[in-house]
This record gives C-alpha cells, structure tokens and sequence, in this order.
C-alpha cells in the first residue's frame, strides 16, 4: 500500500504536554503542523500520572480529615471507602480535562493528527504505516515510561506502574512499593489512608532530591499513616505463590510478603522503533542529548520533555514546547534553563522546591550563602487550623540574589510560586519583604522568612543607633 507524502513546517512524535504545547504553538502561527501520537492524546500525565494520582490523593486526604475530624470536636467515626466510586472519579476527572488534550482539538487547531507509531527515515523526514513526512523541523516528545529494575523473577509477576495501577478493581490488601521518590510515597499514602497495608522499599534516601529536612517531614507523615519503611534495603528477588501472594526478598535476607507490588523506581526513556540513528540523534541513559535550546545532534531535530534529558515534570515539558517556538517562530533566542522551575511531591503535607537547595549552594558559593527560615508554627493561619508542619526556608546569594526556596507544610505547593515569582522575574530578597500579604493567609511566610534575612541590618547596632539621633532631632 503506497503511502501519503507531506511536506510541514513542524513534524512532532508525541501528545504529551511538550508535544501538544509545541504543536498547538506553531498551528496558531499558521505552519503546517503533523503530529504523531499511537497511544492516548494527552500522555502520561493525563492519563496515567499528573491527574489520577491527584484524584486518589484527594480522596486519600478526605478520608484522613474524616478520622482526625474530632480535634475539631466533630464525631464521624471510620469512613466507609468504595473504592469502585473512587476509581469513577479518576474516570471523571480524565473525561473533564481530556478534550482539551484531544485529537478534534488540535485538529480544530489545524493540526495534522495521525495516530500511529512514527519512525525516523532520514535526517529529514519520518514516517508511520499511512504517511510519510518531510518537515523543516521535527521534534521528539515521546517521553519516558517506569523503569523496571533487574530484580530475579519481575518478569513473571504481575508487578504494577505508574500505568497499570489505576486498573485496580479492588484496594490491595498489602501493597508493596519499591522506590520512595514522589511517586512511591504520593500512591504509598494514598493506598494506606483509603485502607490499604502500605511497605515502602527505598535503597537510598527518600525523597533525596528535596531538602532534607521538608523530605524528612513527608517521612514522619507517611509512618504516622501506618505506612512501614525498609529504607537502605536492596531488592534481590520476586515471586508469587499459588494463593497469588507476592513474595519480596531483600538482599541480607529479610523477606517481605504483600499482594500487590507498585515498581516506583524511576523513569526510562522511550526510544521504541524510533530508529534515532537514521537521523544522527545521540543518546544517553537519560534520553535523547540535546542543548539548552533542546537542539539534538540533528540541529533540525528538538526534543521536549522528559525524553529531553533534563527533568521529568509535566510543567517543564510545557515550558520546552514554549522554548522551542519562541527560538523558532519568534526569533526570540530562549534557553530551556532560562526559568526555574518547581519541583512538587503532592504527599500531605506536600513538598515543594525551586533554583538551588541548601547544599547545592553550598557546593558552588561556598560560605557565600545565608538561609533563612520561618516555620508555620509561627504562622497564625497555621495554628487557627491545626496544622503547624514544616515552613519555609530561602538560599540567599551574594546582593541578596534568591537562589533558591523550599516549602513544606499545608499548600506548599501552592505558596512556593510567591517565591518562583520573585527568582522568575530575577528579584531579589528583597524584593519578598515588599508586598503586604493579606491576614491571616500562610503566604505570609515567605515574608517573614525574608524579613528574618534583614533582621540583623535593620534591627542592628547601626540601626538602633541612627534611630536614636533621629528620635533626639525629632
């Protein structure tokens, strides 16, 4: 069968959020856009990531609020949980957001949509079963998948993923997690406060990209649920007996038993039939090389995304298919490391963390650094509500240049963009202590965290001095 041959401006591999973002940007400007997706529109963050587990997490903390409702003088005993009217949230919640991730979408958009598997054929031009394209640019937005490790036996459990978990028909009686990263502790949570027995198995350090500190409060949250922790244990062998139990053997020894287990140890790229080297694409274990303006070894290729190399985050995909039209339908010359951009663990109480963290700052400036930290248990809002955990703390550089800022306790993740905000717009601490926040609000504390940063200087020896002789003259 002969196949369709068409010329585009922009040929992208991908309908995750940097495939989408980068082709709905150049159908706006009017190119000619063809755009491959085999899967589902929307990737892995509508479909399998981002929103599902942001479902089962609120429902997750509804039943929490439910078993704590008596500090509050409030008697509602144990919640019931339905876990099938759970599983037809998440349904809802995708079916809500999904039209605008959708093929008519884009298509309305003036999108070329062809949902079929794409492959390089030469340095120009990729193709499917049903077309073959040759585009002045293309970009790779395939993204990554859960990485599954050399343990003896996996392939011959029904282990789960990111992916297949939330095809669950029925609450695991002992879900066993590997890894402690974002996506191990937010399901590990979630699964013990709707009922489930929840182990968690993390060879090095949860949460170890956060600060050690907020990480640790997510810890002492999770052991309170119930969860347990194997921490510095090492996976050495699975396997399932005839009653379908799962068998967890560590190395030293110590065996672990569960119905269920969630492999969470991180992401790999998805390189599958793309046939990169046809085009001169390089490689490495984190995905496709590319530079800071996501240019590959190909300069007419870009990659986005997680397979970009360069962090596995929904909002940073979005911000690549953003970098990659301004550098080439605005001319305006944007690199990808130009914004910081946040880091969220949605665990109660969530974790979040933008620009450099203390050590990180440490290893570059040296002692050239303060910190500055204010705490919610001298947060008003935080005491009328109960909930005291964690608080926030900056890394302040030389000209009080914020170079970075972490956030833990209730609505981190949202309170952390009052800092983004000011690192975005290159501020300065100072530049924190200006606004007049209202009150009581948690957002207060990114002030007072600032505040503390100048307590020295202008509560100081020099100060108390030129207030005396100004209170003399006056």
């Amino acid at each position: 069968m002969s196949r369709e041959t068409i010329k585009a401006d922009l040929a992208v591999i991908g309908a995750g959020a940097a495939g989408l973002v980068t082709s709905a940007g150049a159908a706006m400007l009017g190119r000619k856009v063809v755009l491959f997706e085999a899967g589902e529109m929307g990737g892995d963050c509508l479909n399998y990531g981002c929103v599902p587990s942001k479902v089962i997490l609120t429902a997750a903390h509804k039943a929490h609020e439910i078993r704590e409702a008596h500090r509050w003088g409030i008697e509602a005993g144990e919640p019931v949980i339905d876990f099938a009217k759970v599983r037809d949230t998440i349904t809802a919640a995708i079916a809500a957001i999904e039209p605008n991730d959708s093929q008519e979408r884009f298509e309305g958009l003036g999108v070329r949509v062809i949902r079929e598997f794409a492959r390089f054929e030469g340095e120009r031009t990729v193709g499917s079963d049903s077309v073959e394209v040759t585009a002045k640019r293309i970009v790779i937005a395939s993204g990554t998948r859960a990485r599954i490790p050399a343990i003896a036996g996996i392939k011959d459990i029904p282990y789960l993923t990111n992916e297949t978990v939330w095809s669950l028909q029925a609450l695991p009686e002992h879900l066993m997690i590997l890894g402690a990263g974002p996506i191990g502790m937010e399901l590990g949570q979630a699964f013990r406060r709707l009922g489930s027995e929840v182990t968690i198995v993390e060879a090095g350090v949860p949460l170890a990209r956060l600060d050690p500190d907020h990480a640790a409060l997510a810890i002492d949250s999770l052991k309170a649920d119930g969860v347990a922790f194997k921490i510095g244990a090492k996976a050495d062998g699975v396997s399932k007996d005839e009653s379908g139990a799962i068998t967890l053997a560590l190395e030293g020894g110590e065996t672990l038993r569960g119905s269920h287990l969630l492999v969470a140890v991180g992401r790999a790229p998805i390189f599958d039939g793309l046939d990169l080297d046809k085009a001169g694409i390089e490689t490495n274990a984190f995905g496709v090389v590319t530079d800071d303006k996501l240019r590959t070894t190909n300069k007419r290729v870009y990659a986005a995304g997680d397979i970009a190399g360069k962090g596995a985050l929904t909002h940073l995909a979005g911000w690549h298919g953003s970098v990659i039209v301004r550098n080439l339908y605005f001319g305006v010359p944007t690199q990808q490391s130009s914004q910081p951009v946040p880091q969220t663990v949605y665990t109660d109480p969530p974790l979040a963390s933008v620009g450099l963290s203390e050590a990180a700052a440490r290893e570059q400036f040296g002692d050239n650094i303060t910190i500055s930290s204010f705490g919610f248990d001298e947060n008003d809002r935080a005491i009328a509500e109960g909930d005291t955990r964690g608080g926030v703390k900056i890394v302040v550089g030389k000209g009080g240049k914020l170079l970075g800022a972490h956030a833990a306790g209730a609505r981190a993740d949202d309170i952390l963009q009052i800092a983004q905000g000011v690192m975005a717009s290159g501020g300065t601490v100072r530049d924190l202590t200006s606004p007049v926040p209202a009150y009581p609000t948690r957002g207060e504390v990114f002030k007072r965290a600032a505040g503390k940063y100048y307590e020295p200087t202008v509560f100081g020896p020099f100060a108390r001095t030129w207030s005396a002789i100004l209170t003399a003259f006056h």
